[in-house]
Parts: C-alpha cells; structure tokens; sequence
C-alpha cells in the first residue's frame, strides 16, 4: 500500500514505461482495476474504511479506530490467520491514528516521514532558500523535515526502503507457512517528494528541489506553469523511486513462488492535485478524478493476469475481500463486498458509490458520472461528529466542542453501542463552489443534465439512507432523510 499514489503517472494507466517498470511488471500478473474509487478522505478515514469495510467520512472526520468499530485485522488474528503491519506512516502514532497499528498481530514502525516529530530540530535554523512562493513553509512540519532529512542522508537510510525491507524480511520467513498477512505500507510518494539525486535526474531536476512539498492552495496554473512543471517532476520522480520498491517485492514473489498460492493487493488511499483545476493539495478541494479515482491491483492465485476490469470498487471492498480469502465471517453488516468475483468474471459490486471528506461535499459516483453535493449554508451547519474517541489528527476535541456533546443511543454506525454527538468544525466548506455534475466517462468535464442529476441526486440520498447517515448530515447537504 501506497499513499498518495495517482493512477495518471503510472504505466499501466497510460504514463511513461521508462518510469514505472515494475507497475508494468505488476499489471501482467494481475488484473488492473480501472474504476476504483476511494471514499473517506484522507489518510486515516481511508485507513478506518480499510479496518471496518465501512464508509467512514459522513459520521466522523480524521480519527482513530472506535472501541465499538470492527477491525478486520483483529478478526483474521483472532481466527488463527497471522497479520503483521509495516509501515513508515507516522499518523499511526498520533492522536488521531494510535488505535489501528495494534489491531494486528504484531507491527513494526520506522520513523522519519513528512513532519514526523522525530529527529529534535533547530528552532534557530530556517528553511532552505530559493523555495518557490508555492512551498509548504508554515507549521512546524517543514522545518521537522529538515531535521530529519539529517537521519537519511542515503537512499538505504530512507524510511520506505527500511519498510519494503522489513516486509521482504516477513515474506522469506513465512513463505512455507499458511494463514498470514503482511501490510507493507509505505508513506511515500505523499508529500514532500523528498527523492534521490538520480531519481531526479531521471525525469530531467538537476538544480536543488524549490518545490518537492506544495502548500494546498489555489493556483493559477498559467502564471505558476514552470514551477508546477517541476513540481510535478518532483513527484513522478518520487513515484519512480516507489517503482524500485516495488521491484523487490515482485523479485520476493519470484524468487519463493508466491504467485502460486498469494493474494496480492497493490492500492492507495487517494491521490493528490498538482495544479490540476487549478489547486495543489487534496481534500480541500472538490473531489477531482486525480484524487479519488485511484489504481488497484489484484492477484489471485490460478484465476486472471493480465486483464484489466472494469467494475465499480472501492475501498471498502478491501476488508470484506481478505476476509472473503481466508474464509473468516464478518459478523457484522460491511458497506463494501468481496472482490474475488470481480476477478472471475467482472461481475457488479456497487451500483452507485460515495465518497468524500466529513464537512466538505458528499459525492456519489456510478462510474460514468459524478455527482458532488454542496453544502446547503454558508456556514456549513449543522455539523456533527459521531465518537467514543474525541481526538484529530494531532490533539483533543476542544473543551467548548466537548461541553455541548451528547450520548445518544446506538445504531448501525456504532455496531449498537452508545456514543457522542459532538459538534464539528472544519477547515472545508463546499458552499462555496456548489454542488456540481461531471461527466467522468473520459477524462473529467462538467455538465448540465437535469435527467441525469436527478437520478444521482437520488442515488446519493438512497446511499446515505443505506448506512445510517446522521440526520444532521441531510439537512446540512439541504436533503430530505
């Protein structure tokens, strides 16, 4: 698993070859999904509906595992199947995020990525100069990342590469064993595209980086066009480097004959713009195509390679899929379903899909069009959060948050059990750019069909229905429950 992987700058969805070898190399040994979606933004949403099979984003934003949540992981332990987890992913160790790693058998965790509180930092010592007015400059993040850029001075010292390793380490040791799992999952190419010398140099970057970690900001793509050319090149050189990784452990599956008998899955949990429509950043913003619509890989021993498929999947079905594998009974009601059958015959599995970040537009998707629905006021309210766990991704609910929460009785969301209705508050507000449709059949433009808005409109209510959405969340889309 990788994060903030786009689809576009990959070879099997159409990039340069020279780039992304192994990616080729992948796609010959499985079957490419090409209408794969995310659906709770970002990271740890994502990573939630990764546990749960569950969407995540209409009850809660950036948040831990809840003690009434399932986690798939924890279920394959407790049914005698193995799960470890690798990763460089330092949101398992916030607030926000230090409930997922220990739903595993056992993790091991390597510091250093993005801010990371890791390597102590001069507060003396600024930032390099020359950075483009576009640079992420703000937080201490960036100067965080200077510190820790000191602890990887080589390719060999990177956290990625110590996590793809650790996970080679995994696979030699259980390649005669049965009833394992192993979560390689690497940070990168999330900002900053922090890459080797000769990565760059691939893709034409001689000078030194001035901008490998844009701000998430509105940008006017024609007066900034240099500088989100080499931007961009910052990124795929970051994405060929992951390619390298990935390598390794397409040699791990050569080298031990694990094609015969293991499932692989290569994913992400979204993707990210790069000036596109005008931006940098990801959820922010609408949900654009290059941040949703993501790729996916998926090898089945003794069935297809080599195929690509093109039903509606999104992460959701990851869950209910390893569980459908190693035979293990949910218990519970999932959103997502198995994707086994997709590989057989490309059979159905959503007609219509959702996806979007908590507070920002609800969007639903029958993969032709995408229907984004703003919210209804100015201020974005009513605004909820649903928990047992109030924290974000790095600290508490506010005491004023806090003060006006209340428990309210169980539902489908909370698997029964009671939990708090906090109210929310975001740094995202879809008033602003409306609600909208688009025509995603190629490419991505936006259209007027009233026909067509109607049924999608219904659609997203239906869905919202389906898994219980808080009534708040009706009436701040301006719906009916």
């Amino acid at each position: 698993m990788f994060d903030t992987l786009s689809r576009a700058y990959l070879s099997p969805y159409g990039a340069n070859p020279d780039l992304t070898p192994n990616f080729s190399r992948l796609a010959e040994r499985c079957c490419t999904f090409d209408r794969f979606y995310g659906g709770s933004m970002p990271c740890m949403p994502a990573r939630r509906e990764l546990h749960t099979g569950r969407y995540n984003f209409l009850h809660r934003s950036w948040g831990p595992l809840e003690p009434f949540d399932y986690s798939c992981f924890q279920a394959l332990d407790e049914s005698g199947v193995y799960a470890h987890l690798v990763t460089d992913h330092s949101h398992y160790w916030e607030d926000g995020g230090a409930t997922y790693h220990n739903r595993y058998s056992s993790w091991e965790g390597f510091r250093g990525q993005e801010g990371d509180r890791w390597a102590p930092r001069d507060v003396a010592e600024g930032l390099p100069a020359g950075m483009s007015p576009l640079q992420k400059a703000k937080g201490p993040s960036p100067l965080q990342h200077e510190a820790n850029k000191s602890r990887q001075p080589l390719e060999q010292d990177m956290s990625t590469v110590l996590t793809v390793g650790a996970g080679l380490d995994f696979l030699a040791a259980h390649t005669a064993r049965d009833d394992w799992f192993v979560q390689i999952e690497c940070f990168d190419p999330h900002e900053p595209f922090y890459v080797p010398q000769k990565y760059r140099e691939a893709v034409g970057l001689i000078d030194p980086p001035r901008l490998n970690w844009p701000a998430y900001a509105a940008v006017d793509a024609e007066a900034h066009a240099g500088e989100l050319e080499e931007c961009r090149r910052e990124y795929a050189a970051l994405v060929a480097m992951c390619d390298a990784q990935l390598g390794r452990v397409l040699d791990a599956f050569d080298e031990h004959g694990l094609w015969e008998d293991t499932l692989l899955i290569v994913n992400t949990d979204h993707g990210f713009l790069l000036g596109e429509h005008g931006y940098l950043g990801k959820n922010f913003w609408p949900m654009h195509q290059e941040i949703i619509h993501t790729p996916f890989f998926m090898h089945v021993p003794g069935r297809a390679e080599g195929e690509r498929r093109s039903a509606l999947c999104q992460t959701i079905d990851i869950a209910p899929t390893l569980l459908d594998w190693f035979g293990v009974d949910a218990g519970v009601d999932m959103d997502g379903r198995s994707l086994l059958p997709v590989i057989d015959g490309d059979g159905k599995v959503h007609d219509y899909a959702l996806f979007g970040a908590h507070g920002n537009h609800v969007c639903v998707t029958d993969g032709d069009y995408v229907y984004m629905r703003a919210a209804a006021r100015e201020d974005n309210e009513p605004f909820v959060e649903c928990t047992l766990m109030p924290v974000n991704a790095r600290g508490f609910f506010s005491r004023e948050d806090l003060g006006g929460a209340e428990l309210v009785s169980g539902d489908r969301f909370s698997n029964g059990c009671p939990y708090l209705k906090c109210r929310s508050r975001t740094y995202m507000n879809s008033h602003a750019f409306g609600s909208s449709l688009w025509d995603v059949r190629d490419g991505e433009e936006r259209i007027e069909d009233a026909g067509i808005e109607e049924r999608m409109i219904s659609a997203l209510v239906d869905g919202m229905r389906a898994v219980e959405a808080p009534a708040e969340e009706f009436e701040r889309l301006g719906l009916s429950v």
